[in-house]
């Protein structure tokens, strides 16, 4: 990954905004500009003493400048960090370090805070540079994250292989007794198993139809036993080089009746018009109104209760998103998810789901499993 270009970028944008220095925490927006690594998710924070103060300030004209806590250090850089290095110990003050490190910046006027900076780390910025006004980062960063270069777009295709290699491996898996919660174990051993570092979310694995009460997809897995006239919806990704996939396919249990094979059509059809909808200059709410109309016309908007898409990166859920209040205009190296359902609680649940990459004549899909109706027969 270039991170010297994407920090000259960054530089230039900071600079015709008069910004003289950027913080952002351990992050997508970090491993961007420095390839700074993340941990894996987990539930809830994983913490260290005087975490607050761990991430880099970037300067133009200068390299990044990084605060490591001794704790997290540890756990997470193994090797150290390449570049400039303050290190927070453990008997240490955090805040006096967090002083040095400015004061080798030499000060800043006008300071950018990446969007998942602690308030605890802005709180004590504030303190510490009582003179400078700060800003939000997030839409210069979103700037230069959301058009993809050629390495992106490699990892991003080898996450979407992966998806679709463990959603080959689930088909025959989908049965009568099974539950749920093995369906969606299996996604994530298997992501594993294919090279994916870790799952991108939460892995969903939700079956929809008329002997499952109370149900929407809120709930994304149960111990359940499956049932004939079941339809379990995928909902999965897994990470490559930092990457993200996401992906979707509904396989029915048993032999599918007539409604849910119309809807299965619709929502294929949906997402293909959608994909035909997406191109260069088209606006993402413009995307989501040809996908969102195909369901409307069958008779099923009601049950359509989501936005169409999101873009996709090093984070899963990444601006601009496929829904009717975002009107940014897309461009060539965007790539996003197009996923339409109709989800109807006691009656029938049906969802389809690929990765694109939008090319100057359309899109591309990342993914190559079909779209033909799954069903265990």
């Amino acid at each position: 990954m270039d991170f010297q270009g994407r920090r000259e970028r960054l530089a230039a944008a900071l600079e015709q905004q008069a910004i003289d220095l950027l913080f952002s925490p351990p992050s997508g927006d970090l491993e961007y500009l420095t390839g700074f690594p993340r941990r894996n998710a987990s539930f809830g924070n994983f913490e260290y003493a005087h975490q607050w103060t761990a991430g880099a300030f970037l300067r133009p004209g200068r390299e990044p400048l990084f605060v490591v806590p001794r704790g997290f250090a540890a756990f997470n850089l193994p090797r150290g960090v390449e570049g400039e290095l303050v290190e927070v110990d453990y008997l240490d003050d955090p805040v006096e370090r967090l002083r040095s490190a400015l004061d080798r910046l030499g000060g800043a006027r006008r300071v950018a805070i990446s969007a998942r900076t602690w308030g605890s780390t802005t709180l004590e910025l504030q303190a510490a540079l009582p003179e400078a006004s700060f800003v939000n980062a997030d839409a210069t960063l979103n700037a230069l994250r959301r058009i993809k270069d050629s390495d992106e777009i490699a990892a991003l295709a080898q996450a979407s292989r992966i998806a679709d290699a463990v959603m080959a491996e689930l088909v025959g898996r989908v049965a009568a007794g099974v539950t749920e919660l093995e369906l969606a174990s299996e996604v994530d051993f298997q992501l594993r198993r294919l090279g994916a570092r870790t799952p991108a979310f939460d892995t969903g694995a939700y079956a929809m139809g008329p002997h499952v009460e109370g149900r929407d997809a809120s709930s994304r897995v149960s111990a359940r036993p499956l049932a004939r006239g079941d339809a379990v919806s995928f909902d999965f990704g897994g990470v490559v080089e930092g990457y993200c996939s996401d992906f979707g396919r509904t396989v029915y249990v048993g032999e599918p009746d007539e409604e849910f094979v119309s809807c299965h059509a619709i929502v294929v059809a949906a997402e293909a018009a959608g994909i035909a909808a997406a191109v260069p200059g088209a606006t993402a709410a413009a995307v989501d109104r040809a996908t969102r109309a195909v369901i409307e016309d069958a008779g099923y908007g009601t049950w359509y209760r989501h936005r169409t898409g999101h873009c996709i990166g090093l984070d899963t859920h990444e601006r601009p998103f496929l829904s009717i209040e975002d009107t940014t205009p897309l461009e060539p190296g965007m790539t996003f998810t197009i996923e339409p359902s109709i989800l109807w609680p006691g009656r029938l649940g049906v969802r389809v789901e690929d990765l694109l990459v939008l090319e100057q004549d359309g899109c591309r899909n990342l993914n190559a499993f079909h779209h033909d109706l799954l069903a265990t027969g």
